[in-house]
């Protein structure tokens, strides 16, 4: 699931202010393989002609920086533009500006130093109302992960919660066969699954379907159907 939101990452910019080179290099060397643009700034002065001219989806900028900081940017900022998703980053401690940081709506706030994978999570975070939480199993078959609902040419399918668990585990393992190992340790935990209890469950589960979305693959497990 989290690699199709980072996929849906493309179609967003982002603008970086950090005047420590090496780490703006790093942060704007590693984002460029998930965002459609990446713009990158030094200084202030060279970030706001930067926004002016791009409007980037996100700003990634600094608190502390030469002449003038990342604070009273965002400051001027926000006085037209309440929109734009700031995230701010600095290598100490905030408290000297939590109550900028809240006056201010920022979005989120990483102190160095910063891992991929934090910065990662806090940008799919702060994109959380823009991504798209449906995993599709046809054009018009997808599991809408945040309210855990299944949905049929726009109308719910109402389904038992193994059912949806069921849908997760194979669409998390859809470029493989779902094993019946797996089956059992995710669906019925710490009991046993005996082969008619799958069997059953199967057959229940492709009744509530709309679309009949998996095959059997014999003595190994299941897979999704391509369509």
């Amino acid at each position: 699931m989290k690699d199709d939101l980072i996929k849906q990452l493309k179609q967003y910019t982002l603008l970086c202010i950090e005047d420590e080179d090496q780490i703006r290099v790093g942060i704007v060397n590693t984002l460029k393989y998930y965002f459609k643009e990446v713009y990158e700034a030094s200084n202030v002065s060279d970030a706001s002609d930067i926004y002016e001219e791009e409007k980037p989806t996100i700003i990634l900028c600094d608190i502390q920086m030469p002449k003038e900081n990342g604070i009273s940017f965002i400051k001027r900022l926000r006085k037209h533009d309440k929109d734009t998703i700031v995230i701010m980053i600095t290598a100490h401690s905030s408290e000297e500006y939590l109550l900028d940081l809240i006056n201010l709506k920022i979005n989120h706030y990483l102190q160095k130093p910063i891992s991929s994978d934090i910065l990662l999570d806090a940008l799919l975070e702060v994109l959380d109302e823009k991504l798209d939480k449906h995993l599709y199993f046809s054009k018009d078959l997808y599991l809408d992960t945040k309210n855990y609902k299944l949905f049929y040419q726009k109308k719910e399918v109402l389904l038992r919660k193994r059912d949806i668990d069921f849908l997760f585990l194979l669409y998390k393992n859809k470029e493989q066969v779902l094993p019946y190992s797996l089956i059992e340790d995710t669906l019925w935990k710490d009991k046993s699954m005996s082969a008619s209890a799958l069997k059953t469950f199967i057959k229940e589960f492709r009744q509530r379907m709309p679309l009949d979305i998996i095959v059997n693959i014999q003595q190994i497990g299941y897979k999704l159907e391509e369509f």
